[in-house]
């Protein structure tokens, strides 16, 4: 039997809040497609998602942050279009923030790990 055996913990992080999970890494991933498509439409189909889906979550998101994280644009001759608020940037920041402490304080835990 091998004595040089390495564990990881793995971590997986969502921000609850009264109605249960609020913000994942799917909704961060629809907020950054979002961002960089300018669209709820091509968000969805960037990630092979229905766009009845990326709108409910998008629709979810807003009614439960304390300010919305998206806003649509009203259409004119190129149609609308989305973009995200400053708060929608905050919670993309905030999530990826929180996520790297939380597992550089995992790998830090796991060095000595032994069982």
């Amino acid at each position: 039997m091998s004595d040089n055996k390495k564990y990881n913990v793995e971590v997986r992080l969502w921000i609850e809040e009264s109605d249960g999970p609020f913000l994942g890494i799917g909704k961060v991933w629809l907020l950054e497609n979002i961002r960089k498509t300018g669209s709820i439409t091509n968000a969805a189909k960037e990630m092979k998602m229905a766009y009845r889906q990326a709108w409910q979550l998008v629709e979810e998101m807003n009614r439960r942050a304390e300010s919305p994280l998206v806003v649509k644009l009203l259409g004119g001759k190129g149609g609308g279009g989305a973009r995200l608020t400053e708060a929608g940037e905050r919670a993309i920041a905030v999530f990826y923030e929180l996520e790297k402490r939380i597992k550089d304080f995992a790998i830090k835990e796991t060095q000595n790990l032994k069982f």
